[in-house]
C-alpha cells in the first residue's frame, strides 16, 4: 500500500463551508448526473430524490448539503462554480421548484426531495448519501449510494478503491519510518519526494502553476477575510472579526509598540475561516473546517521570515501534502468519522511539518514537527453548535496555526530523534476515533453543541 496522495486532491479549490457535507455531497451528485448521461438516461428522468444519512443528515442543513446536492446535480463543479449559486440553490427551490439536471434537462425538484436520516448509519461511512433517478411512470432507472469520506474526497458503494489512489508512484510510502527512509536513502527532503511523485504525473512547469494556482487560491481567500465584515450567516449572529483585528494590527505595528506575529497569525487563520463559513472559495487543508492552518502558517512564514520566498511555499506545500497522505490513509480527515481530531489534528501537522522543512529542518525534524502538532490535538471532539461551522471551528483554527509554528520552532531545538513517532499517534488517533462517542463526530448532538444556547 502506498499512503501519498497528490497535493492537486488534497488541496483541492473549493467552496465553504464544510468539504465532507458541503464538496463531497456535491462531486457526488454531480457524479450521479453525469452517469446518467454516460448510460443514455438522463432524458428520461422525471424525479430524482436523495437520502442523507448519519452525520450529512444530522448537520447536512447547517453545513449547507442540501444546496450542494442541487448544484451538482445541475452539473455545476465545486472547483469552477459561483459560490454564491450553491448558498442559494436551496432555497430558491421555493420560488422555482425545478433544476437542469446535468445542466440540460429540467425536471421538477422539491426541497422533499431531499430526505434526512441522521440516526441511519451507513456501514461504509457516517457521511452516506443515496441518489435515485426515476421515470415518470415511477421506475427506478438508476440508484448510487456515496460516501463522502472526508477532505471533500468521495467514494460510490461497489468502488474498491478510490479514484487516483492507484497510481504506482516511484517514491511509495506507507508509514512516516518508511517515508523518513527514503529520504536517508536517496539524500532527498520530504518535499523532493513528494515533488517526485507529481513529477511522474506531470511536467515540472505544470507541477509549477498548480502549486501557484493552490496558493493563490489561499491568499486570496485571507485577503478577502480580512478585508470582509458583517455577521455570518446561519442564525448564530458571529460576528466577522478577522477584518477589525486587521486593523488593530496595522495600527500596532505603526506605532510599534508591541511584537503582533502571532496575532497576525490568528488574524490569517480567522480571515480563512470566516471565509469559509460564509460559504467563499477556500481550499480544503485538508478539510474545510481545518482550512484556515495551512494558509495562516504560509502566511507567517512570507510576512515574518527573512528569506521566505514563492520557492519556499512550493516546498511548504509539498511538505505538508506528505504527511497529511498519511493522516488519510492510516487514519482520517473526517470529523464524523474521528472527530475534530481528524480534521485540525492533520491540518496542525501539514502546517508544523512544511514550515519546519522550509526553516531548514531535516526530515527527523519535520515528522517530529507533525508528531508534536498531532498528539495534542489527541481526542478534539466536533461538536458544531447548530451544525454551523462557526463556534468552535473558526477560533480553533487560529490557535492551531500557533501550536503549528510553536511544534515546528520546538522541533527545530531537538536533533529529531523522539519517543513518540508520528506513526504512533496518527494510529493512536484511529483508535481514539473508533472509541469516542458518535455524539462528539459532527453530529451536533453532544459537547458545545447541547450547552451553547443558539440565538
Amino acid at each position: 500500500m502506498t499512503a501519498y496522495v497528490s497535493a492537486f486532491d488534497l488541496f483541492s479549490i473549493g467552496i465553504g463551508p464544510s468539504s465532507s457535507h458541503t464538496v463531497g455531497p456535491m462531486r457526488a451528485a454531480r457524479d450521479f448526473a453525469q452517469r446518467l448521461t454516460h448510460d443514455g438516461v438522463l432524458n428520461q428522468v422525471a424525479r430524482v430524490t436523495c437520502v442523507l444519512y448519519g452525520s450529512l443528515g444530522s448537520t447536512g442543513i447547517g453545513h449547507g448539503t442540501p444546496g450542494a446536492v442541487i448544484a451538482g446535480l445541475s452539473g455545476l463543479s465545486p472547483e469552477t462554480c459561483l459560490p454564491i449559486k450553491v448558498r442559494n440553490a436551496w432555497a430558491a427551490l421555493e420560488t422555482g421548484p425545478r433544476i437542469l439536471l446535468g445542466g440540460t434537462h429540467s425536471i421538477v425538484f422539491t426541497t422533499e426531495d431531499i430526505q434526512f436520516e441522521p440516526r441511519t448509519r451507513l456501514p461504509g461511512h457516517p457521511n452516506a448519501l443515496r441518489l435515485r433517478a426515476l421515470s415518470e411512470n415511477g421506475d427506478l432507472l438508476s440508484e448510487e449510494t456515496y460516501y463522502s469520506v472526508g477532505g471533500g474526497f468521495i467514494r460510490r458503494e461497489g468502488d474498491e478503491v478510490s479514484p487516483g489512489s492507484e497510481h504506482l508512484w516511484p517514491m511509495p510510502f506507507a508509514t512516516s519510518a518508511a517515508l523518513i527512509a527514503l529520504c536517508e536513502e536517496n539524500n532527498l527532503h520530504i518535499d523532493q519526494i513528494a515533488l517526485a511523485n507529481e513529477l511522474s504525473q506531470h511536467s515540472m512547469d505544470e507541477v509549477t502553476h498548480r502549486l501557484d494556482a493552490i496558493w493563490d487560491a489561499m491568499h486570496r481567500c485571507v485577503e478577502a477575510g480580512l478585508n470582509s465584515t458583517g455577521i455570518l450567516p446561519g442564525g448564530l449572529q458571529v460576528k466577522r472579526r478577522a477584518a477589525e483585528l486587521r486593523e488593530h494590527l496595522v495600527a500596532a505595528d505603526t506605532a510599534h509598540d508591541r511584537d503582533t506575529t502571532t496575532e497576525w497569525l490568528h488574524a490569517f487563520a480567522l480571515a480563512v475561516n470566516e471565509e469559509n463559513a460564509a460559504g467563499g472559495r477556500v481550499v480544503t487543508a485538508p478539510t474545510n473546517g481545518a482550512a484556515g492552518i495551512v494558509p495562516a502558517v504560509a502566511s507567517y512564514y512570507l510576512r515574518f521570515v527573512n528569506g521566505a520566498d514563492a520557492d519556499g511555499i512550493h516546498r511548504y506545500l509539498l511538505t505538508a501534502t506528505a504527511i497529511g497522505s498519511l493522516f488519510k490513509a492510516n487514519a482520517s480527515i473526517s470529523g464524523a468519522e474521528a472527530g475534530c481530531q481528524g480534521e485540525i489534528g492533520p491540518a496542525c501537522a501539514m502546517a508544523a511539518g512544511g514550515l519546519c522543512a522550509v526553516l531548514g529542518g531535516t526530515p527527523r525534524q519535520v515528522e517530529n514537527a507533525a508528531e508534536i502538532a498531532m498528539e495534542h490535538h489527541l481526542g478534539l471532539t466536533c461538536d458544531p453548535v447548530g451544525g454551523l461551522v462557526q463556534i468552535p471551528c473558526i477560533e480553533r483554527n487560529a490557535i492551531a496555526a500557533s501550536t503549528a509554528v510553536s511544534a515546528a520552532r520546538l522541533a527545530l531545538h531537538g536533533d529529531g530523534s523522539h519517543v513518540v513517532s508520528l506513526d504512533t499517534v496518527i494510529e493512536t488517533m484511529r483508535q481514539t476515533g473508533l472509541d469516542m462517542s458518535t455524539k462528539y463526530k459532527e453530529t451536533s448532538e453532544g459537547g458545545l453543541a447541547v450547552n451553547v444556547i443558539e440565538c
